[in-house]
């Protein structure tokens, strides 16, 4: 399987070509211990809450990836996870950094559904290069090279062009805070773009898949509060290597520690979605 490249033709190589392609590699290796897993008894326990769930092989494929880039790029920083829920700092410096999601969609992992992903990215003086995004069991490998295009299988990405709010399918994820002032505020953005139009709005339960269904143009807009830095950081570069638009929801830039996004195919459709919103607090990733 290619890279990246479109009809099956890679494209040029990088300063980061050695670190994009290991986490090409990963992406392979991490997906098939997952596809592996998916069908067997797992270990489940809970994080931040009843629905913010980890298994072991949260761990085991967070240990693989972080093992072998550390032992390749003993010079690089590293932000997972499992190992922010285990208390390492989230701090993005200007180092060259990896921002490693082991499985998005843990919650659909431990219930077999099968929308689940591994997502690496990686950012340099605090900019972001590249994103590997691997959907385990459809075996569709998801990547975006600053620069250099974004592709699903060695082929190119295009977001869709709309900009009426009232012709778009929208995405999102619930997010793991389930209080009943968060669960009024959630059905209210939802309530709020329903109103104003917007075709449907759904909810794969992998914010990753999420992000690439709207770089491959299948979605028009994506918006969440609580969506972590390992969830957007790879999906970022994709999204606007396909000529997508990732913001703040104030409708300013994005900031990958806010914990909270606004992604769409135009400018148009990302303002109007983020106009519509409804702050949800979530804090931030590098304040934990």
């Amino acid at each position: 399987m290619k890279a990246s490249g479109e009809d099956g033709e890679a494209p040029a190589g990088g300063p980061w070509e050695e670190c994009f392609e290991a986490a090409v590699q990963l992406a392979f290796r991490a997906g098939q211990i997952i596809r592996k897993a998916l069908s067997e008894e797992k270990r489940v326990s809970t994080k931040t809450s009843a629905a913010d769930l980890v298994t072991e092989t949260d761990h085991v494929v967070e240990a693989l990836i972080l093992q072998e880039l550390q032992t390749r790029f003993p010079s690089h920083r590293f932000i997972a996870e499992e190992a922010a829920a285990a208390g390492a700092k989230c701090v993005l410096t200007p180092s060259p950094t990896w921002i490693v999601d082991p499985i998005d969609g843990t919650c659909n992992f431990v219930h077999r559904f099968p929308t689940v992903a591994v997502s690496i990215g990686f950012a340099v003086n605090q900019e972001l290069e590249f994103g590997v995004i691997y959907h385990c069991t459809e075996e569709r490998l998801y990547t975006g090279r600053r620069g250099q295009g974004a592709f699903c299988n060695g082929q190119r990405l295009r977001v869709s062009g709309e900009t009426d709010l009232s012709k778009a399918l929208l995405l999102t994820e619930i997010g793991p805070k389930r209080d009943p002032a968060t669960l009024k505020l959630f059905l209210s953005n939802m309530e709020r773009l329903l109103h104003a139009g917007a075709h449907g709005v759904r909810v794969i339960g992998s914010s990753t898949l999420a992000l690439c269904h709207l770089a491959a143009g299948t979605a028009d807009a994506y918006y969440q509060f609580g969506l972590h830095c390992w969830d957007l950081a790879a999906a970022t570069v994709i999204i606007r290597e396909a000529g997508g638009v990732v913001m703040d929801t104030s409708g300013g830039p994005l900031d990958l520690m806010s914990c909270r996004v606004v992604a769409a195919g135009t400018r148009e459709m990302a303002v109007l979605i983020a106009q519509a919103l409804q702050t949800i607090n979530y804090g931030r990733d590098d304040e934990r």
